[in-house]
């Protein structure tokens, strides 16, 4: 079983670290065996007060880092780690006990106890956005990325604000036992099962007005037609729009243009067919869309390093097909 070590800090976002527990200790194998084994820890054991109006009680203290798979750090209120981009002694000694090779990752303002443990130094990581020009100014050395949810460098992964833990998380979890499985914890918790690391961290109009016309039927009727040659035009006209304010109006909701949203998600049902199904792979091609074999493997490649092939074998073992 994968053990995953929390790491808690005064001034804690509580949510933070219910997203954690929530998402991997909901996530099973088809036999209903429990794949994460999740622990909450902090540098000194015992009261940790949260930004809320209640602290909670740690019993695991820094140890519980040394024999962790994965590390996560969410955010906390302000100290100096994120005001000067320095570790206290005591974080410091807490996390000099993660073991070479363990994956680490943080939620919203966690990217700065990375950052100033020297885990990012070179890497592509990102934080929330309203943190960025502070990030920028401690750890010059990081390779800053406002404008996404999440980033995964392999072993070092970050996210932006609270809601994108989430798909963090989720992602972890695709990455480590497919779209299946992380599709499942995603129901279970109702939320969207996939939001692409890349998408925009922060849409300027996210709510739309009464007065004008969303772009979902379009997104709806597409989701259902993947298989088919779709246009922007086409799209455009189920919601009655010109191709111009459709794709504005998109963009908008989204955060995505129109080509990369529908890219996206024949990726995502083109993984779930691969998992899922014993269909060939250019069968799996002309089911999400993408028409032949070699596109297929060129998207798949782009998306997540690997052939539909290579994707097939990692994660077929852990369903059985219909």
């Amino acid at each position: 079983m994968h053990r995953i070590a929390v790491l808690v800090r005064p001034g804690l976002v509580p949510l933070e670290l219910g997203i954690v527990h929530q998402v991997f200790g909901r996530a099973f194998a088809p036999d209903g065996t429990p794949l994460y084994d999740v622990v909450t820890c902090a540098a000194r054991p015992g009261q940790v007060p949260t930004d809320a109006d209640f602290p909670i009680t740690v019993a695991r203290g820094p140890e519980a880092l040394a024999e962790a798979d994965t590390v996560i750090v969410p955010a906390t209120h302000p100290d100096e780690t994120e005001t000067e981009g320095r570790l206290a002694p005591e974080l410091a000694a807490a996390l000099a006990r993660v073991q070479p090779g363990t994956r680490v990752a943080s939620i919203c303002t966690g990217a700065f106890v990375l950052a100033a443990a020297g885990w990012l130094d070179g890497t592509r990581a990102t934080t929330h956005w309203k943190s960025a020009e502070q990030f920028r100014r401690l750890f010059p050395r990081v390779e800053l990325d406002p404008d996404v949810l999440y980033t995964d460098s392999g072993t070092v992964l970050t996210s932006a604000g609270e809601a994108s833990g989430i798909d963090l998380c989720l992602h972890l979890v695709r990455r480590d036992h497919g779209a299946a499985v992380a599709n499942d914890v995603a129901r279970t918790t109702v939320v969207p099962p996939h939001r692409e690391g890349g998408q925009a961290q922060f849409i300027p109009r996210p709510v739309i007005s009464r007065r004008e016309t969303s772009t979902g039927a379009a997104r709806a009727w597409a989701l259902a037609h993947l298989d088919q040659p779709l246009t922007l035009r086409e799209l455009a006209a189920r919601d009655a729009m010109s191709v111009r304010t459709f794709t504005r109006r998109f963009r908008e909701e989204t955060g995505l243009s129109p080509l990369r949203w529908l890219t996206q998600q024949r990726v995502a049902r083109a993984r779930e067919l691969l998992e899922e199904t014993d269909l060939p792979v250019d069968r799996v091609a002309a089911a999400a869309g993408f028409g032949t074999a070699v596109s297929l493997r060129q998207h798949l490649h782009a998306a997540i390093g690997v052939s539909p092939r290579a994707y097939r074998a990692t994660f077929r073992g852990c369903h059985t097909a219909p």
